[in-house]
């Protein structure tokens, strides 16, 4: 969200390379990216949730390297104007004030914003259907989504009769659903066709034509991936894509869903067709998640010495990972030490992108409002995309949709330092027996 956070997960992420799309696994920021340490890091124990007893990691699957068509080169200019041919509204740079006021609805209302956070996604996809239980979720004016926040975002913005579609997608999904182990490419780990087949079928053209008629009538629906070309975020407009219609929307639709969904190195990235100035090329998107947990507005206009005012007329963020530490004695081995190292630094980031949106909604004399996961939720994982526990969390997550307390007006408070009982001086000499 803003230029400090973006720099600063750049660079954790530049540093770590390849090792980090090996360790990126965990419920933290990443969508859908939990197995793939568990799938490549051999020796290594994956991150889980606390008193969980872990499983060995499976061995990779063997792969065998097959060589990649080379790219058709293209500046930075014509990369800047690029476009997607018979689409011109598809999308714009995250970065773009103007193209960002330019796409926002004519009318105010409530704004909606999912954050990533992998299989953690069940809390969001359950809260959702927890308000809709309690009559308290309206037709959200905006919606946006990243990582895991972009692959529900199209059910909710669509309408509560896509609340059971929700709650299969995020209580029914396996490992199996998500990536097959080995890649017969160099560009990944793992390879994530499951992924993209299970979203061309969630994708049905009943789901698009209601996200065209949600468009049409002035609401937006906002889905962040990552332009690793240009290194900067690209916003693309998920309602003006589905209003074009026909396959050619639908390919991109679910392909833009996938590249959010995608982190480097661990997923394959997603090449998506361009023209400018009549020349085509193909540019290189990956995991919306790089520039930002999740996505208010550009950097600029969010930062603290801004000025400017959200049109909305309230807004409320879904926080959909876990913000508090998990302690573990860790291994003496790169990839868990790296994936317990983006464990602690994910958290932090989005804490203070939520102080930065709390700033923005105050400036803007509109109502705050956050949902994140509660510190009691302690049920133990089994591993990747763990059924049972993304079950209990949805049902932890419909729980707080329904109850009193759905949101709350300030930002989670910081976890209190953990309290030890140290032995006095007359324990420690026996001086009092």
């Amino acid at each position: 969200m803003n230029s400090v956070i973006s720099l600063r997960m750049r660079s954790v992420v530049g540093a770590a390379g390849a090792l980090l799309a090996a360790s990126l696994l965990l419920p933290s920021g990443l969508p859908y990216v939990a197995g793939v340490a568990q799938a490549q890091a051999v020796n290594s124990q994956p991150r889980v949730k606390r008193g969980t007893a872990v499983k060995p990691a499976p061995s990779p699957a063997p792969s065998t390297s097959k060589e990649l068509p080379p790219r058709v080169p293209f500046t930075e200019a014509e990369d800047a104007v690029a476009g997607i041919p018979g689409i011109p509204d598809a999308r714009f740079w995250a970065d773009s004030e103007t193209d960002y006021a330019n796409a926002l609805p004519t009318q105010s209302g409530p704004w909606l914003i999912l954050s990533s956070g992998g299989a953690d996604g069940a809390f969001g996809a359950g809260l959702m259907t927890g308000l809709t239980a309690a009559g308290k979720r309206p037709d959200y004016q905006v919606v946006t989504g990243v990582s895991t926040g972009a692959l529900m975002a199209p059910f909710i913005f669509a309408g509560a009769r896509y609340d059971e579609e929700l709650r299969k997608a995020y209580t029914q999904v396996s490992a199996a659903d998500v990536f097959e182990a080995g890649s017969s490419t160099g560009e990944s780990f793992v390879n994530s066709w499951p992924l993209r087949d299970f979203i061309a079928k969630q994708i049905t053209p009943e789901l698009m034509v209601d996200i065209a008629a949600a468009h049409r009538a002035g609401r937006r629906l906002f889905v962040v991936t990552t332009n690793l070309d240009a290194e900067r975020s690209m916003v693309w407009n998920m309602g003006a894509i589905a209003a074009h219609g026909g396959e050619q929307a639908t390919k991109l639709f679910c392909s833009v869903l996938l590249a959010s969904a995608s982190v480097p190195g661990g997923f394959p990235p997603v090449m998506i067709g361009v023209e400018a100035n009549g020349k085509h090329f193909a540019e290189m998107h990956v995991d919306g998640g790089l520039g930002g947990q999740f996505f208010v507005a550009p950097a600029a206009l969010m930062a603290a010495t801004s000025q400017y005012h959200l049109p909305a007329s309230e807004l409320y963020v879904v926080v959909n990972s876990g913000l508090q530490p998990d302690f573990k004695v860790i291994d003496r081995f790169a990839p868990t030490i790296l994936t317990q190292s983006i464990g602690m630094a994910v958290p932090v980031d989005t804490r203070l992108m939520i102080d930065r949106a709390y700033l923005a909604a105050k400036r803007s004399s509109i109502p705050f409002n956050v949902a994140t996961i509660p510190a009691s939720f302690n049920v133990p994982s089994a591993g990747a995309f763990d059924p049972k526990y993304m079950g209990a969390l949805f049902k932890t997550g419909a729980e707080q949709g329904r109850g009193a307390n759905a949101f709350s007006d300030q930002p989670p408070p910081y976890p209190a330092a953990p309290v030890s009982k140290q032995p006095n001086r007359m324990e420690k000499t026996g001086a009092n027996r």
